[in-house]
């Protein structure tokens, strides 16, 4: 039987190589000049749940099965207050359900997705460096 500490590293290397994935896509589109703009912004929204929920799962706060990432971060804040300064992330909320589907929210622009690819990035350096200090 593995030890604890290397089941829970493995989970955490498990969510950061997926959200570094939707990450990476995101990045790609956006570097091909698609104009699947709603598409990189779903994908920034993912990456950065997925970055909140591999520090969640090193920290071992349990979290619900959500997409908020201001109730993920306020979780957060209760391990490392610091982190708070990532509360500009909750724009890309809606980007990870509601803009997937027609309605009301409307699509997102050329500048609006190369902002939530630069703040998916602004997440992931930060909770590298916030891993990187607790390992």
């Amino acid at each position: 039987m593995r030890p604890p500490e290397e089941v829970k590293r493995d989970l955490v290397r498990q969510w950061l190589a997926k959200a570094d994935e939707d990450l990476n896509a995101a990045k790609a589109l956006l570097s091909l000049g698609t104009s699947f703009f709603s598409t990189i912004g779903f994908h920034c929204q993912q990456a950065a749940e997925k970055y909140f929920k591999a520090f969640l799962t090193w920290q071992q706060i349990e979290f619900p099965k959500t997409h908020d990432l201001g109730l993920l971060l306020g979780l957060i804040s209760t391990a490392d207050p610091s982190l708070t300064e990532l509360n500009e992330v909750a724009i890309l909320n809606p980007y990870g359900v509601e803009i997937r589907y027609p309605g009301d929210v409307p699509e997102i622009n050329s500048d609006e997705a190369a902002e939530a690819v630069e703040l998916a990035e602004k997440v992931r350096e930060a909770i590298q460096g916030a891993l990187e200090t607790k390992e």
